[in-house]
């Protein structure tokens, strides 16, 4: 590492909301150990990690590579060991002194999440402090303690925390009461040496299992090498279902997003940083929203249609400002096999330079227009950021629709027919409310005439977020790629365009507006399923007893178009069927028992506010269906008033920087989107009040979320405007009303 490369780190740290919302910095902190702590590139294993923040190589300091072994018998092991070195884990068993049978493997990342609140990839040996249940030893490395410095992450990927060697046993000592096996370990196909091994261990299931190949690749994180053992569900102890979520959605949001995602089975990590597995409970809530959005547009007169995912450079980069816009997150394919290719070519990040060719050789007259069509596909665009599931990632599903008008007129009329639908599917669908308008000129999409939006708030962070985008192009792109026609006067004329998008971040902002500390909470119109049933079986009632009773409860469902199922697992009893369904979130829990047989009569549970009725077996289906409908309503009613409650007006600049403060979303007087200046000055300004509030110095600019305040919209609908009220900042006469918000 340079000495210019050094000082550049050296300035780098995280934002208070980094740290405030990290457990291990915080307790760092609170015992006064020395450490540092700074930002580099997502870095999932050592590899990706030295190169991404290597370390001056006449320094005594070190990395960590981080490796969590589980064996059915003997427990679970977080070792610790220096880059170079490796692990033999036939040897390891042997210097751990384990008897019997022994089969480390590698365990899967919900292990991993459950035992060390931390994502693959994200492993320090500090980890073992979240630990809860004292069930992991440390293995530590002897060389390790041999450097004047050792880094390792601190429950994230895209920074590293170092201590002296000394720090970090006292660390573990006082923060997690753990003294660390000591172990020597040597490259690759070199034998380790013997080492220290603590008098005891923590106890493990003492059932043993038949041996198995050890995983050919080990990451800095534990990750599954097959299927079923990723599952993404804690693990279980006896007489419990361990389904619970490990953090609470208001002591560490961020965490408890992950936990949610990854034990609802909606996602799996990847390992490919910013790329996620899509698993078939979130990927069918998109298909929800697919169905009616198709049915929407195909009464706008839009057809569905694919074009190419690549861009050749000199499409890319035929409209100036538009790709200014995206250069830094294009994705370039430059190689073919073992070859060069001649030029490199663009995955695209957005469709436009690629469908406006076709445009211009299918329009020809004004009898071609217009012309719309609408996609579904995956964008790349890669994202430096720190990456979040849904909301930030380097590859995401959406739909992108494509018009071409004949006049303005029609074009402004599809931009905002698109919006509306986008408004819509949140707030009927998802049950989220939306806030309309029009993006500045400052936050325009590159090289349009203008855009709208529809705005959503995050309860807990008190941050906004996007939802979705309709841009009226102008004649822009039209100019660029002769998209012209002759009218009916037989002169030529340059065709009005159009483009919409929705996303697969629809997702995970239902997940953080609606989910509790139980786990998803899904609207009934995008659940996959709205209803489970569960027999209540048991030794005087078995399955058999109620299982024709159930079937016929689950045909009248179906025939009343709910979506339904019948959960009639053996291998699970109802205690833990009621937390699974819960955690995903199913609307409505139907409990049948020896009772309900009796009465002929079942139980409903509520997802949302835990409501539970008895109702007659012969009323079911209506009941439900009627039932489904208030859940959606009241939902909605819920997020609403507390969007609400967090929607201030502020005229005086010395009210701004509080109110963001308290997580509200700020409308203030303002001199008109144009003013890009004054528009910069509130994002400095409300940055360098909230940082000296913090006392803090600075944040880090690749952390994806900042302090600073930024304008969301200029809503469609606009408070009265008194006469002479002056915009906020500059002090200029108003001219209207603009919404401000900490943004994700």
């Amino acid at each position: 590492m340079t000495t210019e490369v050094d000082e550049k780190l050296a300035k780098m740290s995280l934002s208070d909301e980094e740290i405030n919302n990290n457990p291990l910095l915080q307790k760092l902190l609170s015992l006064s150990i020395p450490h540092s702590t700074y930002p580099h590139p997502a870095s999932t294993t050592s590899d990706e990690l030295q190169a991404n923040a290597p370390l001056p190589s006449d320094s005594n300091e070190s990395h960590t590579k981080n490796l969590f072994f589980k064996d059915k018998k003997h427990g679970m092991f977080l070792v610790t060991i220096a880059p170079e070195n490796d692990v033999n884990t036939k040897e390891l068993g042997k210097l751990l002194k384990l008897e019997g049978k022994v089969n480390l493997r590698l365990a899967d990342e919900a292990v991993l999440v459950d035992k060390l609140g931390c994502k693959k990839g994200c492993v320090g040996p500090m980890a073992i402090m979240m630990n809860a249940d004292k069930d992991v030893t440390l293995v530590l490395d002897e060389s390790l303690l041999k450097k004047s410095k050792i880094h390792s992450h601190p429950l994230r990927n895209d920074a590293s925390t170092s201590l002296t060697p000394e720090d970090l046993l006292k660390f573990l000592k006082e923060a997690a009461g753990v003294e660390p096996t000591i172990l020597s370990f040597s490259p690759k196909d070199e034998a380790p040496l013997a080492g220290k091994v603590p008098s005891s261990r923590p106890p493990g299931d003492k059932s043993e299992t038949k041996p198995q190949i050890p995983p050919k690749s080990k990451d800095d994180a534990a990750t599954s090498s097959s299927s079923k053992s990723n599952q993404n569900k804690k693990q279980t102890k006896k007489g419990e279902t361990q389904l619970a979520l490990k953090w609470a959605k208001s002591e560490n949001f961020a965490m408890w997003y992950s936990d949610v995602i990854v034990l609802s089975e909606m996602i799996s990590y990847y390992d490919i940083s910013g790329c996620y597995i899509l698993r078939p409970w979130s990927y069918k809530i998109w298909e929800l929203i697919q169905d009616w959005f198709n049915v929407q547009i195909k009464k706008l007169g839009v057809e569905n249609s694919y074009f190419p995912m690549f861009v050749s450079k000199d499409r890319l980069e035929k409209e100036k400002d538009h790709v200014e816009g995206f250069a830094p997150e294009v994705a370039w394919v430059t190689h073919s096999g073992d070859g060069e290719l001649a030029a490199p070519i663009a995955v695209r990040p957005t469709s436009e330079t690629i469908m406006y060719p076709a445009f211009a050789d299918w329009i020809r007259s004004h009898r071609d227009l217009p012309l719309k069509l609408n996609q579904w596909s995956n964008v790349v665009r890669w994202e430096f950021k720190d990456p979040t599931p849904f909301l930030r990632t380097r590859e995401f599903l959406w739909q992108e629709g494509h018009t071409a008008h004949a006049s303005h007129e029609d074009a402004d009329k599809m931009v905002m027919e698109a919006l509306d639908l986008y408004r819509r599917v949140y707030e009927e669908l998802l049950a989220i409310p939306v806030i309309p308008g029009y993006k500045t000129e400052k936050e325009k999409f590159a090289g349009g005439h203008r855009t709208t939006t529809v705005e959503a708030y995050i309860p807990v962070s008190g941050r906004a977020i996007q939802g979705a985008t309709s841009h009226d192009l102008g004649q822009n792109f039209g100019k660029m790629f002769d998209i012209n026609y002759q009218d009916e006067k037989g002169e030529t004329q340059i065709a009005w365009q159009t483009s919409w998008g929705l996303t697969t971040r629809t997702i995970g902002v239902m997940v953080m507006v609606h989910g509790d500390d139980t786990g998803l909470v899904l609207p009934p119109r995008v659940a996959p399923l709205q209803a489970v049933i569960i027999p209540i079986v048991s030794k005087t009632c078995p399955l058999e007893n109620l299982s024709d009773y159930c079937e016929d409860i689950l045909k009248n469902l179906e025939e009343k178009g709910i979506r339904s199922k019948l959960d009639d697992r053996s291998i699970y009893n109802p205690g833990w069927k009621y937390a699974h369904w819960e955690q995903k979130g199913v609307p409505i829990r139907i409990e049948v028992g020896p009772r309900d047989l009796e009465k002929k009569q079942a139980r409903l549970v509520v997802r949302f506010g835990g409501e539970k009725i008895d109702v007659d077996v012969s009323s079911i289906a209506d009941t439900i269906s009627t039932k489904l409908e208030e859940i959606q309503s009241n939902m909605f009613t819920k997020a609403k008033e507390f969007r609400d409650s967090h929607l201030v007006k502020v005229t005086d600049w010395k009210d701004f920087v509080p109110n963001l403060e308290l997580h509200n979303l700020v409308l203030t007087p303002w001199c008109g989107g144009e003013h890009t200046d004054w528009e910069e000055w509130v994002k400095e300004k409300s940055r360098e009040e909230s940082l000296q509030n913090a006392g803090l110095e600075g944040e880090d600019a690749r952390a994806a979320t900042s302090v600073a305040a930024k304008t969301l919209c200029i809503p469609f609908t606009q408070p009265e405007l008194e006469e002479g009220m002056k915009c906020i900042a500059s002090g200029l006469e108003a001219k209207c009303w603009v919404l401000w918000g900490r943004s994700y």
